[in-house]
């Protein structure tokens, strides 16, 4: 990926950059919309991310070259505005630069911007975050600061909830940010505390991208949030993470029957997390495998960002043999499956559940076996 973005950089600035970095993508692995709920997830990063290289230029201009295309945008940041259209991809790392003095870091006058991604496109595997954090690498590095790690994953966040305007919690970046290769990164959103949890020997990932995604996605995803938001409201609590089942059963009529199933979904994920940290500990696989196909039947029928697509590849895999468990992973509403395996699990046995699915659907799901790799890093500059 270094030498294809270094030929995308000469060949859109004629010059070669002076810093060059990269940040992962992720999987979630369980806690699924348990982060901007105040609660905890578990993530991996994994060995595919986006690369991004930049070099300061004159004037009080930001020139970029995205992997999606040869043109070069040009923006004035003088009067920087949210991009549309077949611009909107300088959104995420233009996001990171309107924010920097927020944390009190400096902004590069002017910029040259070229990234390059491997990872599957619409797979759910946090692109966003990913660009956003090399982004601030990037930025950081052109000024000759050199930020605390956390403070790169804050950034990330505050620019995609108040410049892109997703309202995501903080799973992706912090798991961009914290990934360290056979590990996984448990997350306490509130404080956020970040630890890492070392991945049991022999075990894998496994991804089914659907290549289905709602068309109203973005909106389904503000949906959620609002919902789980009226939810903490009508119990009384700042965030849902300060809820108990207990709680939700004593004031169930008096929220709308959505946000019940929001609430139950939300509160019941956030100790199933704690659950599969027990199980990771004792190493009893089976019933992590329990867990992650628990949290997918979940988000199926309480918080209901499943779809039909989702659940077929579900219900395949969970009925092979080397299958410790399955779930969607990401926002849902389409996107991919997480298959968790042990080390038998090979092509042949994905390609059979693809074969299913195609038979039903019409179409064959990408399949990808990932490996966890490091966090987000600077890697020449």
């Amino acid at each position: 990926m270094k030498a294809t973005l270094l030929r995308r950089f000469q060949a859109a600035f004629g010059a070669a950059p002076t810093v060059i970095t990269r940040a992962p993508g992720r999987i979630e692995f369980i806690g699924n919309h348990t982060d901007y709920n105040g609660g905890t997830v578990l993530g991996a990063a994994i060995d595919r991310g986006i690369w991004v290289a930049a070099r300061p230029a004159s004037g009080h201009q930001a020139q970029f070259s995205s992997g999606q295309g040869t043109k070069i945008v040009a923006i004035d940041l003088g009067k920087v505005t949210k991009q549309g259209g077949e611009t909107s991809f300088v959104n995420y790392p233009l996001g990171v630069w309107v924010n920097l003095p927020a944390f009190g870091l400096k902004q590069p006058a002017a910029f040259q911007f070229a990234d390059v991604s491997d990872l599957p496109s619409g797979a759910g595997l946090s692109s966003s975050a990913a660009i956003e954090l090399a982004s601030a690498l990037a930025f950081t590095a052109l000024t000759g600061e050199k930020p605390e790690r956390e403070t790169i994953v804050k950034l990330g966040k505050k620019a995609e909830n108040e410049f892109v305007g997703v309202p995501c919690g903080i799973l992706d970046q912090g798991v961009s940010g914290f990934g360290q290769r056979d590990h996984l990164v448990f997350i306490d959103c509130r404080g956020p505390v970040f630890a890492s949890v070392p991945m049991p020997a022999d075990t894998h990932f496994w991804i089914f991208n659907t290549h289905t995604k709602h068309a109203l996605v973005d909106g389904l995803y503000a949906a959620r949030h609002r919902e789980c938001m009226d939810a903490a409201k009508a119990l009384g609590v700042a965030l849902l993470a300060d809820a108990s089942l207990e709680m939700l059963e004593a004031r169930r009529a008096a929220l709308p029957a959505a946000n019940y199933k929001r609430a139950r979904h939300v509160i019941e994920e956030i100790a199933r997390v704690a659950a599969v940290q027990a199980a990771l500990t004792a190493g009893d696989l089976v019933r992590v495998g329990q867990l992650l196909t628990a949290s997918h039947r979940s988000s199926q029928t309480q918080f209901e960002n499943s779809t039909a697509e989702l659940d077929c590849l579900v219900d395949g895999l969970t009925r092979e043999p080397d299958v410790y468990g399955a779930r969607l992973t990401g926002g849902g509403f389409g996107g991919a499956v997480m298959a968790f395996t042990n080390g038998k699990f090979q092509e042949s046995d994905g390609a059979r559940v693809a074969a299913a699915y195609a038979a039903k659907f019409g179409a064959t799901p990408d399949v990808f076996h990932l490996k966890t790799g490091p966090g987000a890093e600077i890697v020449a500059g």
